[in-house]
């Protein structure tokens, strides 16, 4: 064992829902004495910067019940059992903006939060985008209204808390570093 892992003892499903399922894990420490761990195992995640061909993000505003506000963030969603993170994303995309794509690139995949879930979130890079004839269906239990920002109005977003979450602020500095550096 390495000197920093930490080896399982044993794992207890507390609860089981349609996005996140939560585990009480007891284990042993590099110390060799034993601690517990509450574990969010998630199925994985994406989140697109979707650019129009003006070079505006395409945003969504909606609201989020854990923060009781409407926040503005880059499209993403959770991936389905078995499904291609790539296709997750054109998925999300096409759901969330009425946008469609050919171009899609794949950024980087992160943890969100290591300390207590497993969640993979991996962003792409939407270019090329053209409108749907057809908007696809949104889930039934989903509201957004979309938008289109400069990266400098992101600024702003960020400023006054509109744009709060990790993913979104990752895309916004990705796209800033790119642009000083000159791609």
């Amino acid at each position: 064992m390495d000197h920093l892992t930490e080896k399982m003892l044993s794992s207890e499903k507390l609860f089981g829902g349609r996005v996140i399922d939560l585990y009480l894990e007891e284990v042993e420490l590099p110390n060799g004495k034993t601690s517990t761990r509450e574990v969010v195992k998630h199925p994985g995640a994406v989140a697109v910067i979707a650019l129009t061909s003006d070079h505006k993000m395409v945003m969504v505003k909606q609201y989020r019940r854990p923060m009781d506000r409407i926040l503005v963030e880059i499209p993403a969603g959770k991936l389905e059992k078995g499904e291609e993170p790539i296709v997750t994303a054109k998925r999300e995309l096409e759901e969330e903006t009425g946008y469609t794509t050919d171009s899609l690139s794949h950024i980087i995949s992160f943890y969100t939060s290591p300390g207590f879930a497993d969640e993979l979130v991996h962003l792409y890079l939407a270019e090329d985008l053209k409108v749907m004839t057809t908007k696809a269906e949104l889930d039934e239990d989903e509201f957004v209204e979309v938008m289109e920002v400069t990266v400098d109005e992101t600024l702003t977003l960020i400023q006054n808390k509109e744009i709060y979450d990790a993913k979104t602020a990752y895309a916004v500095q990705y796209l800033q570093l790119k642009s000083g550096l000159g791609e």
